[in-house]
């Protein structure tokens, strides 16, 4: 059952189509009262709707209303609205810590004296099981089968609270691992682009289909016209109980695409370019909204690569609306026929229907890019903004050798027991993973006819890279399979190795013993090459510093050529059987072939068998064996799943909030610090605090999974907070890792141990840094982290989106920097001290002044900015957080 508002605008109509009779929130009589909307951006409309249907007079008034109609005067607006997506989706890594938050939640609302069920979700929630599976095995037939028995292995526990939480809670569906990534589930799936609920009056109600995820890529769905974006796990939390989205009236900044990409030109190479023109542009908390002739011819698989990179360019979403092509990829993909009918109907009846010959809409800014001038692309060694043309990676990773990794000429070392050396530049991971291209069928297609091509001339990977293809959906298997490219692929060590993110989230596995000795032996500076969207360091894996992302067929090319200090024009990628050089040019296949394999091998039924029975599961997930109960029975001494600290000693009145007096400073760091750094996901060194943790509670190093894994227990991610091997502290100059200067006695060590040091002290804490602070993923545990390390503020140059709303959630103060100020005109050393007055008493985007005390006793004030942007933040930060407002909202 749905909650709908009292529409005192009188704009609830009815539509019939598909064999369906459903009501709706009707944009035309809307404008009727409130003025002109045919003009409003697609994604402008979606809210629009949003707000007629829950329009209640108290959360959301007809001035909310009017104020998105308005908002076409000026393209910009500061008023605040609360925002109810339809659903929300996870997957594993984030889902785990959620399900652990609402365990623990039904716990606190048994002491509060309340009713435990109350903790349910009220709107669908999927989880897709996919960030788990590790790339142990490759280049073999069994990669796949061995790969996926680990997976099991290593995370019995985990699955079986999964397992527990689809049991236990209404309206969440679990999407068993080794079925495919959850953005391409939702895109192939999940997504209606018109959803359909039953309204507490019994009636059918037609709406736009929008949805919260706990991954930053949830953007992908924007290509079928579903406005989603990714939000923390507390955030999704607050969504699935009921709380809206609070948020500012977005600007959009409309992006115009003309003209088609050239002969040999991939969906990759075009949004490697939107990517470094939108980061260029600035548009952090923006909505992005692609127009323009040229999607008249535009795939929606490009479409959803496109959307699938918002978190890169920076913007809250990327978002196309419904078409002809929307309408031709839900009935590929075994959407139901009166479904599809629905969407076009809805669509048109509401003005969210694209024609090619309508007026553009208005944005707050545009920009333009002819696809034509599109060229083949590369992003690295460490940002997806940084584009390189293919032509010209190689000078940049020279240049970089001498720039940042302090090498004056490139290195060459043997490796013990091969018969092959390694040096600087040297590929050793080529992998077609993560969310953003492995399901579009035109790269992977691709990707397969350089396989053949190669292997039909004798070429071969070099043999210290580590190949492998996972796949975002089952799908990709089949086509691959029926077109014969999984034979092309197997030869050249492409093999399939499970259906999930690996190395894109840092599941790359280990590599051969023999070359990680070469590499960290001899201070190499090795690159992977990956089809992903992130490349930040330390996430790839421990052992590769440089990361490039790529197209999928431009990862098989490397994984042929073996380095990228040598470019694809003058130098062969190797030599043939007969002994002739081969170039990229000689295995690099037309468009016209790859449409070719396209059209003679993907067909509606491969999707329609594949996820017939999407939930069910293989053999291992059936035999895992749950009962659901109102309440977890928590494990003791369990390092996977713990009941969390953020409700112990909780009451129904929250604690006044106390100044900051005095605070040290955690760490300072410089620009672009991303959640990657704050958080990690992948591998766990023996030596940190948290790989001494496990070790104290008997696991083996074998046994250690990854910080992804091990969300669901916060003895061992609060361990984690700021454990990046590449993360440098200036606090502790000269040092890379996670490590601080204990400022009482001088000494380094690890984060985790101070902070444990300056709690026995009772010194609250705070962090310094530069631009874009909480850059990359949408992980909650980067926000968690922070406040159980005892951080009470941080103070940036500017907050990424994602972060700085999960910071608020969590209970810290997010401050940015007055222009002009910053932690290099303030000559911070770390020896400094920070206080803050009147805490308790701030108001959403007020100035607050910080006082700094330096370590002679000097004292000199700052200017900073609140970025508490809501009042309804302000109700989160005053509780402690999200999950504690909500909580007592639900108990009283």
């Amino acid at each position: 059952m749905t909650a709908i508002g009292q529409d005192t605008l009188g704009t609830r109509s009815t539509l019939e189509a598909g064999g369906k009779t459903v009501d709706y929130y009707s944009l035309t009589k809307a404008a009727d009262k409130l003025g002109d909307v045919s003009r409003l951006p697609f994604s402008m409309k979606v809210l629009l709707e949003n707000l007629l249907r829950f329009e209640d007079g108290v959360t959301v008034t007809v001035e909310d209303i009017q104020a998105i109609v308005d908002w076409q005067k000026d393209r910009v607006s500061e008023r605040e609205i609360q925002y109810r997506p339809a659903r929300v989706l996870m997957q594993d890594f984030t889902g785990v810590p959620c399900v652990v938050d609402l365990a623990a939640m039904r716990d606190a609302m048994n002491n509060l004296g309340g009713d435990a069920q109350k903790i349910n979700p009220l709107v669908p929630v999927h989880l897709v099981i996919d960030h788990s599976v590790m790339v142990d095995e490759f280049g073999t037939p069994r990669a796949f089968e061995d790969n996926v028995a680990l997976e099991y292995q290593r995370n019995a526990e985990r699955y079986e609270f999964l397992k527990w939480g689809s049991k236990a809670l209404d309206n969440f569906k679990v999407v068993p691992p080794g079925t495919g990534i959850c953005h391409q589930v939702n895109l192939e799936h999940i997504a209606q682009a018109v959803w359909i609920s039953t309204a507490e009056d019994g009636t059918a109600i037609a709406y736009p289909d929008t949805c919260v995820g706990t991954d930053s890529h949830t953007t992908m769905v924007n290509g079928l016209g579903v406005l989603g974006w990714g939000v923390g796990g507390i955030e999704a939390e607050a969504a699935m109980l009921g709380q809206p989205v609070s948020m500012l009236i977005p600007e959009v900044v409309g992006f115009k695409l003309t003209g088609a990409l050239r002969e040999g030109i991939t969906a990759t190479d075009l949004v490697l370019t939107v990517t470094q023109m939108l980061r260029a542009k600035g548009v952090v908390g923006r909505f992005v909204e692609f127009f323009g002739p040229g999607l008249d011819g535009m795939t929606l698989a490009d479409r959803a690569t496109i959307g699938n990179m918002a978190p890169e360019y920076g913007a809250t979403c990327g978002f196309f609306g419904i078409d002809e092509k929307t309408l031709d990829y839900m009935r590929l993909t075994g959407r139901d026929e009166g479904q599809i009918a629905l969407t076009e109907a809805y669509a048109k009846a509401q003005g969210m229907w694209r024609y090619a010959d309508s007026p553009d809409p208005v944005f707050t800014d545009t920009l333009e890019l002819d696809m034509g001038t599109v060229e083949p692309s590369l992003a690295g060694p460490k940002r997806p903004q940084d584009k390189v043309v293919l032509s010209e990676v190689d000078d940049v990773f020279n240049g970089d050798l001498v720039k940042v990794y302090k090498h004056d000429t490139a290195k060459r070392v043997a490796v013990d027991g091969r018969d092959h050396d390694i040096g600087d530049g040297d590929v050793v991971i080529a992998a077609i993973t993560s969310c953003t291209n492995t399901s579009n069928p035109s790269v992977l297609v691709a990707a397969g006819l350089v396989a053949r091509k190669a292997n039909a001339l004798g070429l071969k990977p070099k043999p210290w890279v580590k190949t492998s293809l996972a796949p975002g959906s089952q799908v990709v298997t089949d086509y691959l399979d029926k077109s014969g490219l999984s034979a092309d692929l197997d030869a050249i060590g492409f093999n399939l190795v499970g259906y999930g993110c690996t190395t894109c989230i840092g599941n790359s596995g280990p590599l051969a013993e023999p070359i990680s000795k070469a590499i960290n032996g001899n201070d190499i500076v090795a690159a992977s090459v990956l089809s992903g969207n992130r490349n930040f360091e330390g996430r790839v894996s421990p052992d590769v510093r440089a990361n490039f992302l790529a197209s999928p067929p431009l990862v098989v090319a490397y994984a042929l050529k073996g380095t990228v200090t040598e470019d694809f024009v003058t130098t062969p990628i190797g030599q043939a059987t007969d002994g002739s050089d081969v170039f990229l040019k000689d295995i690099w296949p037309s468009n016209e072939e790859v449409r070719a394999v396209m059209d003679a091998n993907i067909d509606r039924e491969m999707f329609s068998s594949r996820y017939a029975h999407v939930f069910a599961g293989d053999d291992r997930w059936r035999a895992i064996d749950v009962e659901g109960s109102d309440t977890y029975t928590w494990r003791a001494g369990s390092t996977y799943v713990a009941n969390p600290p953020y409700f112990e000693g909780m009451s129904m009145t929250p604690a006044p909030v106390t100044d900051i007096v005095d605070a040290r400073p955690l760490a300072i760091f410089a620009d672009s610090i991303t959640t990657d750094h704050i958080s990690p996901a992948g591998s766990i060194k023996a030596d940190s605090p948290a790989g001494l943790y496990l070790q104290s509670h008997q696991v083996t190093k074998a046994d250690f999974n990854s910080y992804g894994a091990r969300r669901g227990n916060h003895e061992v991610m609060m361990r984690g907070t700021f454990a990046n091997i590449r993360i440098r502290n200036e606090v502790a100059p000269g040092t890379e890792g996670g490590v601080t200067k204990y400022v009482p006695t001088g000494e380094v060590m690890p984060i985790y141990d101070a902070a444990v040091r300056y709690k026995a002290d009772g010194t609250p804490l705070v962090v310094i840094a530069g631009k874009e602070y909480g850059t990359g993923s949408s992980r909650d545990w980067a926000a968690k982290g922070t406040n159980l390390l005892g951080v009470r503020a941080v103070i940036a140059e500017s907050f990424e989106r994602i972060h700085r709303s999960n910071l608020v959630g969590m209970g810290v103060l997010p401050l940015q920097f007055a222009d002009g100020i910053d932690r290099k005109t303030l000559k911070l050393d770390g020896s400094e001290t920070f206080s803050i007055a009147d805490v308790g008493g701030l108001r959403p985007r007020q100035e607050v002044e910080v006082v700094l005390r330096r370590a002679d006793g000097t004292v000199e004030t700052f200017k900073t900015r609140c970025r508490i942007d809501t009042v309804n933040e302000l109700e989160y930060f005053i509780n402690g957080g999200i999950l504690q407002y909500v909580l007592r909202k639900l108990a009283a």
